[in-house]
């Protein structure tokens, strides 16, 4: 395998083909004169190419030489960058959030509890039913409704949480179930397993149940925290104990260390853990 160019060499070079002297070169970049030859002579060496036409008028390029220019121009904006990035000092970090439906609504309804412009980290919340996959960094955080299993993830156990049936009001008894291709949740599933014989109408997903459910149309299932919080709604059943679970705010086990992954982590936390607003069904 060939060694790899040194890049300040690569720049070195460039200064030389822009200025078309050693001299003029090392007037710009603080290099010696005689340094500066035998930098240009070990890279031509290394290349196995004559990139220069040395003559008393200075050093001129040839075919080889342009064509690298041509290679090399790209390096010189890429340290531009680089160098503007550390001159803007520390950006702002970016945490990726997953969670399901309602818990992503609840935690972006409360947003302002945990987070501000000032933060040296920023959410990025990620609305899915379909877990994203930690191990492959698809996002930092999850908010779980199971404990992880796997060695690679750490896990933290927030709250229980309860689902019942709501409605307009007791007298409605069909319920509103989603799609078949879309029911992938455990409230979606139950639907499908208990009621399926007073199913009177399919949305697409739960956000369009709850629609139809302030319609009158049906009953929808939905986590306590969230249904109680829909003007319109009201607890139609007792909760319903198949669907209790404990929620686990999860991340990958080197990722926790990363400070912005934990500032998220400890921020979600005293959200997540106030029962204040999530109280559980008497």
């Amino acid at each position: 395998m060939k060694n790899a160019l040194p890049l300040d060499d690569l720049a070195l070079f460039l200064k030389v083909a822009e200025t078309g002297s050693l001299s003029a070169a090392s007037a710009q970049t603080g290099i010696s004169v005689p340094t500066m030859g035998r930098r240009m002579t070990k890279l031509e060496q290394a290349l196995g190419r004559r990139l220069f036409l040395r003559g008393p008028s200075g050093y001129a390029l040839t075919s080889e030489g342009r064509e690298l220019v041509e290679r090399a121009i790209p390096l010189r904006s890429a340290a531009a960058g680089i160098d503007r990035w550390r001159s803007e000092g520390r950006s702002v970090a970016r945490v990726r959030i997953t969670a399901g439906t309602w818990t992503s609504w609840f935690v972006a309804r409360n947003i302002r509890r945990i987070w501000s412009e000032e933060a040296s980290w920023a959410p990025d919340l990620l609305a899915s039913n379909l877990p994203l996959d930690l191990a492959r960094r698809q996002a930092d955080i999850g908010i779980r409704n199971k404990r992880p299993t796997q060695d690679w993830l750490a896990g933290r156990r927030t709250a229980r949480i309860e689902n019942a049936e709501y409605g307009v009001s007791p007298d409605v008894t069909g319920y509103i179930a989603l799609a078949p291709d879309r029911a992938s949740t455990p409230t979606a599933l139950w639907v499908q397993a208990n009621r399926a014989d007073r199913v009177v109408m399919l949305a697409s997903d739960t956000r369009v149940a709850v629609d139809l459910a302030l319609e009158g149309i049906g009953r929808v299932v939905l986590p306590c925290f969230a249904g109680d919080a829909v003007l319109g709604l009201q607890r139609v059943s007792p909760k319903i104990e198949e669907l209790s679970h404990d929620e686990w705010l999860v991340t990958h086990h080197e990722a926790r260390h990363d400070p912005p992954v934990r500032a998220a982590l400890n921020a979600l936390t005293e959200l997540l853990t106030d029962a204040s607003l999530r109280p559980l069904p008497e």
